[in-house]
């Protein structure tokens, strides 16, 4: 279990930007910390980087590319689970799931679907940044 002050400032910085829903910022600052790392957390990365891009794609009206990026989310993230850098993997991919919900039921190829801004995910670390 990582110490709260083991994570990276990139990782705290596009935490931040996701919970201000900024969701191209975190993506990008992800990416950032992603490209430099090599460890056994890069799928992690790759992971949020994707959740990001969903709900970027999700809140821009762009439901065919939301739903291709929730299932690659979950793919990247589900071996991480149940808590990988302070992130309750658990929790997040249950209200990951909720957020997309209507998406991931639609049989539409182009549907018109609106995000519900209650149901976008934040995260909140354990421990929580030092």
């Amino acid at each position: 279990m990582p110490d709260a002050d083991d994570y990276s400032p990139l990782y705290l910085r596009g935490i931040e930007y996701f919970n201000a829903c900024d969701f191209f910022e975190s993506h990008e600052v992800w990416e950032e910390l992603w490209s430099e790392y090599q460890g056994p957390s890069r799928k992690f990365y790759q992971g949020l980087i994707q959740a990001a891009v969903a709900l970027h794609h999700f809140g821009n009206g762009n439901i065919r590319g939301a739903r291709k990026l929730y299932y690659s989310t979950r793919s990247y993230l589900e071996p991480y689970r149940p808590l990988h850098i302070g992130l309750d993997l658990e929790k997040f991919l249950q209200e990951f799931q909720q957020c997309f919900s209507e998406v991931i039921a639609s049989q539409e190829e182009f549907p018109s679907i609106e995000i519900v801004p209650d149901l976008i995910p934040e995260i909140h670390l354990n421990p929580p940044p030092a």
